[in-house]
């Protein structure tokens, strides 16, 4: 893959992590309290595998382990959500 095509690759990482604050900051400031919808996570899951991808490529250990731990917290946070929902009897959100 082109030097280029990479260069996406990081920017569209970049942006999944910009879309999940600003998708945070519009729904406090809608509810007027601080909230961390569902999608956050979501969001936070695409950034780091797709930066993940890019820090592999790039063979940047700092980045690769940074991403690898944000990437098992965002899925362990997913992965409680998911429980208390399906203990609630419903999918909220």
């Amino acid at each position: 893959m082109s030097t280029m095509a990479w260069i996406v690759i990081g920017f569209i990482g970049q942006s999944m992590y910009f879309l999940r604050m600003l998708l945070q900051w519009l729904t406090s400031e809608k509810l007027r309290r601080s909230v961390v919808p569902i999608t956050f996570w979501y969001f936070s899951l695409a950034g780091s595998v797709i930066l993940l991808a890019y820090a592999i490529h790039r063979r940047d250990p700092v980045f690769i382990v940074g991403q690898a731990f944000g990437f098992v917290v965002y899925l362990r946070n997913l992965w409680f959500i998911r429980r208390e929902q399906a203990g609630a009897g419903g999918i909220a959100d």
